[in-house]
């Protein structure tokens, strides 16, 4: 966690405050960035590169930060018109799959995020007229199989013979 923010959180001035930014890519849609707030943002991302933040009614739940095996960002977006669910919804249906990238910035510095960005992928999302919730996790390492490769009839189709 950057200087910034450390400060940020420990001393909780009146004049700054942290804005939470997520940026939803996938091929049907291109690249989203929305941000918690009322007014548009323009700030830095990893590359050095100034790009803008649509202000949105937005909620975050991030993570814990503990070694269970999956961990999860949930997130809710205004529908108010109906826009978010048609472009994530879309996505979904699609079979695509949606990156999450999770930044938080601070009010008195947007040149770089606070902290290392959170990269995640969509999994699940629920709709109704007011909202869309999201949910995003990191990929389950600790209960993911291994080896990758799984000795199937499919994969070695001489294994059709053994029992």
């Amino acid at each position: 966690m950057s200087e910034v923010l450390q400060r940020l959180f420990a001393s909780a001035p009146t004049n700054d405050l942290p804005i939470h930014s997520l940026e939803l890519q996938a091929t049907s849609f291109g690249v989203i960035r929305i941000c918690s707030g009322f007014d548009d943002v323009t700030a830095g991302i990893e590359g050095g590169e100034m790009v803008a933040f649509e202000a949105c009614a937005l909620g975050v739940s991030l993570p814990e930060r503990s070694v269970k095996g999956r961990q999860d960002l949930q997130f809710q977006l205004d529908n108010i018109t109906g826009q978010s669910l048609e472009v994530v919804e879309t996505a979904f249906e699609a079979g695509e799959k949606v990156k999450v990238i999770y930044r938080v910035y601070t009010a008195s510095y947007l040149d770089e995020p606070g902290e290392r960005p959170l990269e995640m992928t969509a999994v699940s999302v629920k709709a109704n007229a007011l909202r869309v919730n999201v949910v995003a996790s990191f990929n389950d390492l600790v209960n993911a199989a291994w080896p990758t490769d799984r000795y199937t009839p499919d994969f070695a189709p001489g294994l059709q013979y053994f029992s």
